[in-house]
């Protein structure tokens, strides 16, 4: 076989348990390995095609997990603007084979434009109902879209298959195009439920489950109401003429696990948030051979005066013979806790670990038992009880404190029996989990908050790891624009801190101006920084701490910066908080150009808050940088507008 790319085939074994040891072979496959991705102005899109070479048809596959990792590429900075990238199977079995061109990811961008060099961010979704296609030699496409810059900007992309072997749960037949285009909404010359026909197909002899497989995002701007891009509509799904779903095409996105980013990045969005890999939504459906079945995606009725929306659809129905086990319980993920950036704002953690499941049997699972652990401490059991139909996933949170030494750990998670009886496939009723240790703290701590204008929308509060609220100033009793500290007295044990903004758009976000900035900062007994939290969060700062001996050393390098606003027709004020006085560099830089207009030095500057006049400039974008000797500890992008 004729490959343009050389390809990475990586075999391991992992091992789980802490006394027995089951073991699952994984292959990992790389279709891109750091390719550089930038637009092309004149399209609005560019193609990146590779070959990789996936297991041949007679290796079994368990499950095949798609990962997308973004970073900054060497010679350019990140990327600006929130565009839409697709992942597609375009070809397989090699030079000449015919096009396929089935999209299984769909990439959102973040905002990017003041991320560091050193930034990156790594996604990942199932996509085990394509490993009938992911065979033998596949020619895998990456498309970029947008319009922005491609010569100082752009993305370093990294696009990876782990695959599982082992006998599947459902084994495919048979895979069927139900929906693939971008339907025009809220036009009523092309109504979309029209566009959007009912779809026929008569199931293989062999084939008794059907999973409907859809990724679904709105986008356009139309008048009055934002949509698609930022109205709020549903969709039904109809089989066999009667509505089997009906939900909200919508996603919140203020705790999106990268934050903060340049952009609009906390608001809401049909089915998407900027930095996001879109995660498919899969319906199983019964199929019966005798009949032809019909399969139908309704949308909410919608007109507009000026139409520019539109849904962007694509559907698959992906037929399979039946599940070949009653009992089979599949574990999935550790969410809590991981090392994984996208389950960050949930880490690290110290109590309530959270698992991932699915049924992969043909029976209701009504009971689990768990057992679960870090390695090298005591080990919990647990038995689950709930209802868990074929086929679905949930999330089971497993209750207790989290064991661990300072450091790197390993958590393990054990499922030994499910409805009672012995799972028939166990490789994958097992799974370990690396974590870093929750930081160590002393048994005085104060909370610094500063409100914003928008204090009513903010609260926090400490619990302990039984739930126990210890401290807390609820909604409602905060003042705008006022400072307060809370000394918290605690015991020796694991605690929570949660401070959340109702609206999504934390302590302060570039674009609302009106509503000031505020500040939350964790401080010891002494007042020097533990750890200064990001206004910029949007819904919920969670915070997980341990209190004892040998309490972590305070960092002499911790600092708390902020610059406000970020979007001015005048002024910027910048405001510094170190634990030791320190020599500091501020540049405004022009963006584009690189071109340093201003800096400043500041000799022993421990704290201040400083204002600087742009008025004097051009309207358009800078760069605030701030520096520690050779050290970019800052960067924030400054738009100068004329209102």
């Amino acid at each position: 076989m004729m490959m343009n790319r050389g390809i990475i085939l990586l075999l391991f074994v992992l091992f789980i348990g802490q006394q027995t040891l089951t073991a699952q072979d994984s292959l990992r496959v790389v279709s891109h390995q750091g390719t550089v991705v930038v637009t092309d102005p004149a399209h609005g899109y560019n193609s990146y095609t590779r070959w990789a070479v996936f297991p041949k048809k007679s290796f079994p596959i368990r499950k095949v997990t798609l990962h997308v990792q973004f970073a900054c590429p060497d010679s350019m900075r990140c990327a600006d603007w929130d565009y839409l990238d697709f992942i597609t199977i375009r070809r397989c079995g090699g030079i000449g084979a015919q096009d396929q061109n089935y999209e299984i990811g769909r990439m959102l961008t973040p905002y990017g434009g003041a991320f560091s060099a050193q930034w990156n961010f790594d996604w990942q979704a199932d996509v085990t109902d394509f490993s009938m296609l992911l065979r033998d030699s596949v020619e895998v496409e990456y498309k970029h879209t947008g319009y922005e810059p491609n010569t100082d900007r752009g993305w370093k992309v990294t696009v990876w298959f782990d695959i599982i072997r082992g006998e599947p749960a459902l084994e495919p037949v048979a895979i069927h195009r139900i929906y693939e285009g971008s339907y025009a909404y809220g036009d009523s010359t092309k109504p979309i439920n029209s566009a959007l026909a009912p779809v026929s197909f008569t199931p293989d002899r062999r084939s008794r489950i059907g999973r409907l497989w859809i990724l679904q995002t709105g986008h356009g701007m139309d008048m009055p109401d934002g949509c698609g891009e930022f109205c709020n509509k549903y969709r039904e799904i109809w089989y066999d003429g009667k509505q089997i779903d009906r939900r909200a095409i919508w996603k919140t996105c203020g705790d999106n696990p990268l934050f903060p980013q340049a952009g609009t990045w906390i608001y809401d969005r049909a089915n998407w948030c900027p930095g996001y890999l879109l995660q498919p939504e899969v319906y199983e459906l019964s199929l019966n051979t005798a009949e032809k079945h019909t399969l139908r995606l309704q949308m909410e009725n919608y007109r507009s005066p000026e139409p520019s929306a539109n849904e962007l659809i694509t559907a698959y129905l992906i037929e399979y013979k039946p599940y070949k086990h009653s009992n089979d319980l599949a574990l999935l993920d550790v969410m809590i806790p991981s090392d994984k950036k996208i389950y960050s704002r949930m880490n690290p953690a110290c109590f309530n670990a959270k698992i991932i499941v699915r049924n992969n049997g043909n029976q209701t699972i009504t009971h689990l038992n768990i057992q679960y652990g870090t390695r090298g401490f005591q080990a919990k059991n647990f038995v689950w009880k709930g209802e868990l139909k074929s086929g679905i996933v949930d999330t089971i949170q497993l209750p207790g404190e989290i064991a661990c030494a300072k450091g790197q750990n390993t958590f393990q998670v054990n499922v030994s029996r499910v409805n009672d009886k012995r799972d028939v496939y166990p490789k994958d009723n097992q799974l370990v989990s690396d974590f870093q240790s929750p930081p160590r703290h002393g048994n005085e701590l104060i909370f610094f908050m500063q409100t914003n204008k928008q204090a009513n929308q903010n609260a926090y509060k400490l619990i302990n790891a039984a739930g126990k609220v210890l401290y807390q100033r609820s909604l409602a009793s905060l003042a705008p624009f006022t400072v307060y500290k809370d000394t918290f007295h605690l015991m020796p044990g694991n605690y929570q801190l949660q401070l959340i903004d109702t609206a999504g758009n934390g302590l302060e976000f570039w674009y609302d101006v009106d509503a000031g900035r505020g500040r939350a900062i964790l401080l010891d007994s002494t007042g020097k920084i533990i750890n200064a939290f990001l206004s910029d969060f949007g819904r919920e700062v969670t915070y997980n701490f341990t209190v004892g001996a040998d309490p972590d050393p305070v960092a002499q390098s911790q600092r708390a910066m902020g610059l406000f606003p970020t979007r001015t027709v005048d002024n910027i004020t910048f405001d510094f908080l170190s634990n030791n006085p320190e020599k500091v560099s501020v540049q405004l830089v022009a963006d584009p150009g690189g071109q340093v207009v201003e800096e400043h030095i500041y000799n022993n500057l421990k704290e201040a808050t400083l204002t600087y006049s742009l008025r004097r400039y051009e309207k358009g974008r800078f760069y605030f940088k701030v520096f520690i000797g050779s050290e970019l500890v800052f960067n924030k992008r400054v738009r100068l507008t004329d209102k």
